[in-house]
């Protein structure tokens, strides 16, 4: 048995929205073509203006298609924003571990941010193609956001949750056993001229090291957002609004993201309960007396718990601070 995949968007709309990305992927690489030290000023603006983008565009959908469709969106935005806050900790953690100059960071970020729009984008086409073919489809990716909610659940309780270790990453060793990589960073150059020949910089180690991450994220986020609608329009375009932005935000949330000790509890929460929700979904095209979660109650869900782990957090990240300067008397 298969589910018919339709969208509420024309082949028009499609088509401007894609125009719409590239623009704006094209304004950032025009504002980290010059590399330099983001101010927080400068970073804060830009978030600013990202988290006003897709709000707005929410209630285009609102008027456009309706609000049932507005909700879909707005939910599956929320459920990739703050995925994509978590990638934000393994981006940080690569920039460090590579020890990046801070001139650099944006355009690393940049690439990473690509790569991850660009891997979403085929991960979409592929779901939605999965989906419309057979049913149980939503069983596996189900299953699959269970067992990332329990390994997100077991990483942060003993506190593996975000340790990078480079050496370790397959694509970092298979890009130092193809090519050779020059001891110090190019500028923003990938390659350059090393002992006369051809070779990496430090730079593309670094980029190829955040796609292999991107490959990893969109594993666990288009399964997540297709449990809150199957409208690949709606899927990419809270992906797309999802990714926007992240070049600033890290800057932004630079000195505060290691305060969210409670990320992953969250995360794992969300992710466990839309795993629910797509294996409910499909039992209930064969057992209708079984229940289907509605999307409102999803957005509640979400809501809340982003709430609730960023409250606990700052407070938990408050004490550690007074226990250690009381410790330090």
């Amino acid at each position: 048995m298969s589910t018919a995949v339709s969208s509420v968007a024309s082949p028009l709309v499609w088509g401007v929205t894609l125009a719409g990305v590239l623009f704006f992927f094209a304004v950032d690489f025009v504002l980290t073509r010059r590399p330099h030290a983001v101010a927080f000023r400068e970073a804060l603006a830009w978030t600013a203006f990202y988290l006003a983008l897709p709000i707005v565009f929410g209630f285009f959908a609102w008027q456009r298609w309706g609000s049932e469709t507005a909700v879909d969106y707005f939910t599956g935005w929320l459920v990739e924003k703050s995925l994509s806050v978590d990638n934000l900790f393994v981006f940080m953690l690569l920039i460090a571990a590579f020890a990046v100059p801070a001139a650099l960071t944006q355009r690393v970020l940049l690439y990473g941010i690509a790569g991850a729009l660009v891997l979403r984008g085929v991960f979409i086409a592929i779901g939605a193609a999965a989906v419309q073919a057979v049913s149980w489809t939503f069983v596996i990716f189900g299953a699959i956001l269970l067992f990332t909610a329990v390994k997100i659940m077991k990483d942060t309780v003993t506190g593996a949750g975000h340790e990078v270790d480079v050496s370790s990453l397959r694509s970092v060793r298979l890009v130092r056993r193809l090519m050779p990589v020059t001891d110090d960073y190019r500028g923003p150059h990938l390659t350059a001229r090393h002992e006369g020949r051809r070779a990496l910089t430090p730079l593309a180690v670094v980029v190829v090291a955040v796609f292999g991450t991107d490959l990893v994220f969109a594993v666990d986020s288009i399964p997540a957002v297709y449990g809150v609608t199957q409208d690949p329009y709606l899927v990419f375009t809270a992906n797309a609004f999802s990714l926007f932005g992240l070049r600033a935000l890290f800057f932004v949330l630079q000195s505060t993201l290691s305060k969210l000790v409670h990320l992953g509890y969250g995360l794992a929460v969300i992710l466990a309960f839309i795993g629910v929700k797509l294996i409910l979904h499909w039992a209930h095209g064969t057992w209708k007396w079984l229940p289907e979660i509605p999307t409102p109650v999803s957005l509640a869900v979400i809501v809340v718990t982003l709430l609730t782990v960023t409250l606990t957090s700052l407070h938990a990240s408050r004490r550690r601070a007074a226990s250690a300067v009381a410790d330090s008397r």
